[in-house]
């Protein structure tokens, strides 16, 4: 039935056929269940099972809800109490002044929400011609036709035509990539001078705002380098750039904090939020918006955009148990002071692997440079050693993103140190065989 009837998301069908699709059946915990067995989850789903499976509190939070009152919209001058309730806390929750929360179903829809929120902004200051936006090699910001050209990545764009016009890259702080990773901090401010000339040559007066990941994630787990977060942020202020900190997977404790943005003092004037917001339980995106870009869109009068289901109360019951569970277990203590550190400790064991070319991360999150037997210097284009060993490494019983010639991990806020432990232990079977 899957074959015949069911188109996957991001997935070559005619390689996965063949073997089969994986049908995962429970979860509990940190573990999924499947056909090939139990599987401890070192992805966290999507990046986004924060509080683990099966938590009987979400569940319960949305069955009472969808007893009460299943649906009704936040269209026609009407709402629900459950979306009044979650934005008023995130508001609260936010940094800096981003007091307003727009609801949408996923991150690509929030995203789409700051794009349009950007240029009715810009329209209303009397700024038309700032319909530009800027982004970076190697984003996701989503797969919409608008977001997917903000996103920089060739697969996401080249088989649909992609980026529209109107779309600019800025090169990212890949140093690995770029060959600079003894000198990351220097290839990283590099980067910030290459933004600066691509606004200087686009002209600062074209360009709406700057979107950028505070941890690029689908990318490859690409971590800002010393000083660059705050010098990009600088030059947004610069040139009088919206600046909208993507925060779909960084947000709710996977960094040790609430939201990335405060580990640099970023004051984003949009933040990005999905994933972690219910933890996948019920898919949710919000947009949030800052005091003095909301004042100026009430001058617009009637707001036209939102989607059936924005604020949806049973998404918003999801979020709001959600948020209960990482505030009352402290999870996001729980990663900055505990397991955070150990599975970095844990990650950078691995670094003297002759199959690791690097490794890097923070807090729950990281990835792992893979080279061939030849070293990196015989890495050529198509080898995919990143989904090659992640297959491997699910064969040894745990679920890690295979991205390029690289592995990502980001399990759930939940997962202990003998978990840990069972996730690297697989990890290390996993690339021992790429050299077997």
């Amino acid at each position: 039935m899957d074959r015949e009837h069911h188109f996957h998301p991001f997935t070559d069908h005619t390689a996965m056929h063949p073997g089969g699709t994986h049908l995962i059946v429970r979860g509990e915990g940190c573990y999924l269940q499947g056909e090939e067995g139990r599987l401890l989850d070192g992805l966290a789903g999507l990046w986004c099972v924060n509080v683990g499976y099966g938590r009987k509190e979400i569940i319960e939070a949305v069955a009472r809800q969808m007893k009460e009152l299943s649906f009704y919209p936040s269209f026609f001058n009407s709402t629900t109490e459950p979306a009044v309730r979650l934005a008023d806390r995130l508001g609260r929750m936010a940094p800096g002044n981003l007091n307003f929360a727009v609801f949408s179903n996923s991150g690509s829809e929030a995203n789409e929400t700051a794009l349009k929120v950007v240029r009715q902004y810009q329209i209303l200051k009397g700024r038309p011609n700032r319909m530009k936006i800027l982004t970076r090699e190697f984003a996701y910001h989503g797969v919409t036709l608008a977001t997917a050209s903000m996103t920089g990545l060739a697969s996401c764009q080249t088989p649909f035509g992609l980026p529209l016009p109107g779309f600019l890259h800025a090169p990212a702080p890949y140093a690995y990539a770029a060959g600079r990773e003894k000198d990351a901090e220097a290839y990283g401010q590099e980067c910030v001078v290459a933004t600066r000339k691509l606004i200087e040559k686009e002209g600062p007066d074209t360009i709406g705002a700057m979107f950028l990941e505070p941890i690029q994630g689908a990318g490859g787990v690409i971590m800002p380098p010393p000083g660059y977060m705050t010098a990009m942020r600088k030059l947004a202020r610069e040139y009088e750039i919206l600046f909208v900190a993507d925060e779909v997977i960084t947000a709710f404790g996977r960094m040790g904090a609430w939201f990335a943005s405060e580990l640099w003092s970023l004051e984003p004037d949009l933040m990005i939020l999905a994933k972690g917001l219910t933890s996948g339980y019920i898919p949710m995106g919000a947009t949030m918006v800052s005091q003095p870009v909301v004042d100026e869109l009430l001058k617009g009068g009637y707001f036209a955009h939102g989607f059936t289901y924005t604020g949806h109360p049973v998404a918003a019951a999801a979020g709001l148990a959600n948020l209960d569970i990482i505030e009352k277990e402290k999870l996001v203590e729980r990663v900055r002071d505990k397991v955070g550190p150990y599975f970095q400790k844990k990650l950078r064991e691995l670094a003297g692997h002759p199959a690791v070319g690097e490794v890097r991360g923070m807090g729950l999150i990281g990835a792992m440079e893979l080279v061939p037997r030849g070293g990196r210097k015989d890495l050529k284009p198509g080898m995919n050693l990143g989904i090659v060993g992640a297959a491997k490494v699910r064969k040894e019983g745990v679920i890690v993103r295979g991205i390029r010639d690289l592995l990502a991990f980001a399990p759930p806020l939940v997962i202990s140190e003998s978990e840990i432990d069972e996730m690297f232990g697989a990890v290390r079977r996993g690339i021992d065989q790429l050299w077997s």
